[in-house]
């Protein structure tokens, strides 16, 4: 299995803002997005692949959004990592069309993530001889 990592990050948000303002809470939220980032590359990358419906290659990012291939590979390596963004072929598309699916999905993993720590837990107590009272 290979391994994706989200950074949950609680970050303010501004009430009654634009569409941009909040896909780019969303996705700060989501630990996409870093102040490091002056260009906001990977803001201009997650919106180009939110808006394309057939995914995009790597080439066909760099020209629209006028940065360097290695740039656009450098933020979707991160966009892969995090499993919001697939590869198929030679493109690249979010997971799923609809950002409140990905949600919805996303909610799936860290529920299933959580019982599996869960059963876990249960078992390294039992083999540790761990009482059921608390401290």
């Amino acid at each position: 299995m290979v391994e994706k990592s989200i950074h949950l990050v609680k970050v303010r948000r501004t009430l009654n803002g634009s569409v941009n303002d909040e896909l780019m809470w969303f996705g700060r939220s989501l630990g996409l997005f870093s102040s490091r980032d002056k260009n906001k590359s990977c803001y201009r990358i997650f919106v180009e692949l939110l808006e394309s419906s057939d995914g995009l290659t790597s080439d066909e990012l760099a020209f629209r959004l006028k940065i360097t291939r290695a740039t656009v590979i450098h933020h979707l390596k991160r966009l892969l990592g995090s499993g919001l963004v697939v590869k198929e072929g030679n493109k690249y598309m979010l997971r799923v069309v609809r950002l409140s699916d990905l949600i919805d999905e996303l909610k799936s993993d860290l529920e299933r993530l959580l019982r599996d720590l869960k059963k876990s837990a249960e078992r390294i107590d039992h083999e540790l001889n761990l009482s059921g009272s608390k401290r």
